[in-house]
């Protein structure tokens, strides 16, 4: 992935998961409520943003990278 210079805002983030959704494993997406129901670091949402970003075209070891950064991320918040 490359990296972004912009920040994104939690909005931003709940948008985009929201446009991916249908394409994440069922056991992430129940963590996202937890994640939206906390405030994180600009650090944290854009990293989550990033993750998210284009999910549906990515390459199937591309996606289970990002699963798993997803839920290691997402478990320790």
């Amino acid at each position: 992935m490359s990296e972004c210079k912009l920040d994104h805002i939690k909005e931003d983030v709940k948008n985009k998961y929201e446009s991916q959704a249908a394409f994440l494993p069922e056991d992430i997406k129940p963590l996202f409520n937890q994640f939206f129901a906390q405030e994180h670091t600009q650090d944290l949402l854009n990293e989550v943003f990033h993750l998210l970003k284009k999910y549906d075209l990515a390459s199937e070891e591309e996606r289970n990278a990002r699963n798993n950064r997803l839920l290691l991320v997402l478990k320790n918040v």
